[in-house]
């Protein structure tokens, strides 16, 4: 970079840092629920974001980490993303959540069209590849909605079999062997909120407990805008009956008004955040154009914390040690 591009950078330069300044940045991190047995993630992308560490104490790659994103062609790894977030997790001491193995939503394209043999070896090789990457990964999605998106490779890593569920059984196996160290994770909608599909969950997980494959229960937050307090409270408890620990993965409120969507956060995260099986709570972004859901941001596009951000600093501070 020359002399004058500095120049033409610094003003833009300048601006961060007052911006930075301005929200207390500039001082050592200390993220929202700092000295709390429970930890408040969020997802990170390719985008920068220097606030992060302010905020959040774990990170999960939101899309970095499917492979599709990191094998779109066959044996082309392309890991560039996914080793940013690494190195800025592995920075802030932040634990991180890899998302996901096996799901069937963005799997590569080409896995469909392979004889069973070699869907098998190449899911195999997937894991064991990441594993050689980053063998210090703390917690994995291994199986991402079961109950809704499995796989086109299915029947190549055990279809049903004797279980009902020997192909997320087989991932489990795989994922132990290539990550003993590590939390081992199933993560699945729609259970926070619906009897039948928790109890189908439930008869999973047990299975993967028998054998000693599963260490905690991934239970994703989107759409709890109108679903009642003890509702949520009703699932979490009937889940810790398992004795298995809860990770509260992909929370997201959303409304366009901020009266409204500070109102679901006082109801839905005290209920959430105060279980006592529950280990952690992922947000699925929070940044306004960096987040799936359109509406569902804490943080403007100018840079600005929305009520429901104010209120869960004011009431992580009053409930954390």
């Amino acid at each position: 970079m020359g002399r004058r591009d500095l120049r033409r950078l610094l003003p833009a330069l300048l601006t961060v840092s007052l911006a930075l300044a301005g929200h207390g940045f500039g001082e050592a991190p200390r993220p929202l629920a700092a000295g709390a047995d429970t930890f408040l993630g969020s997802t990170l992308s390719a985008r920068f974001d220097a606030a992060f560490p302010h905020y959040w104490n774990q990170v999960t790659p939101e899309n970095a980490g499917k492979w599709l994103s990191v094998e779109a062609g066959r044996g082309t790894m392309v890991w560039t993303v996914l080793d940013g977030i690494f190195a800025f997790a592995r920075q802030h001491d932040m634990p991180v959540k890899q998302h996901a193995f096996v799901w069937g939503q963005q799997e590569p394209r080409w896995v469909a069209g392979l004889p069973a043999e070699e869907q098998r070896f190449a899911v195999d090789e997937w894991m064991r590849l990441f594993a050689e990457r980053y063998p210090d990964v703390d917690m994995i999605d291994v199986v991402n909605e079961p109950l809704h998106a499995p796989p086109s490779y299915v029947d190549a890593i055990g279809g049903a079999g004797d279980t009902g569920w020997d192909w997320v059984v087989w991932s489990f196996e795989r994922a132990r062997t290539y990550f003993p160290d590590a939390v081992l994770l199933i993560n699945e909608y729609n259970i926070l909120c619906c009897v039948p599909q928790r109890a189908r969950y439930v008869e999973l997980i047990e299975i993967l407990m028998e054998r000693g494959l599963i260490d905690g229960i991934g239970v994703q937050a989107h759409g709890l805008e109108h679903v009642p307090a003890e509702v949520i409270a009703a699932s979490l408890d009937a889940l810790a009956e398992t004795g298995l620990p809860i990770y509260v993965s992909e929370l997201d409120l959303e409304s366009s008004d901020d009266a409204a969507q500070l109102e679901m956060y006082r109801r839905v995260f005290p209920v959430l955040w105060e279980h006592e099986a529950v280990a952690g709570v992922t947000l699925w972004g929070y940044r306004a154009g960096d987040i799936w859901k359109r509406n569902a941001y804490l943080v403007d596009w100018f840079d600005e914390e929305r009520p429901a951000l104010v209120w869960l600093r004011s009431y992580l501070a009053d409930t954390s040690p």
